[in-house]
């Protein structure tokens, strides 16, 4: 099963791809969509965590000028990781379903 964080990496990780997800974007994601402060260091933190898991995998890509010649470590969410996600999302769909008066608004 995931964290509530660990839940918002792998989302974040599936809505960049594996060619744009690494640890800067991914807190970037979650802040913009979420409003909430988000320390690199827990993404990183996280990903290993996912990682020893067997939720995602990670790889070196491409050196970066920006980056003074250095790769990013890119993030890939694999298919254990998908199932998770999907697991998750069904139990929020389900303990939400029926509750739009009590949360304010459709859910």
């Amino acid at each position: 099963s995931l964290t509530e964080f660990e839940y918002l990496v792998v989302l974040a990780a599936l809505r960049l791809g594996p060619d744009e997800a690494y640890t800067v974007s991914i807190a970037d994601v979650i802040e913009d969509r979420t409003g909430r402060s988000v320390r690199r260091a827990n993404v990183y933190t996280t990903l290993l965590r996912l990682e020893e898991k067997g939720f995602v995998a990670t790889r070196l890509g491409e050196p970066r000028p920006e980056r003074g010649g250095k790769p990013r470590r890119l993030v890939d969410v694999l298919p254990e990781g998908l199932a998770a996600a999907r697991a998750a999302t069904e139990g929020i769909r389900a303990m939400t379903a029926g509750l739009d008066d009590a949360l304010g608004g459709a859910v």
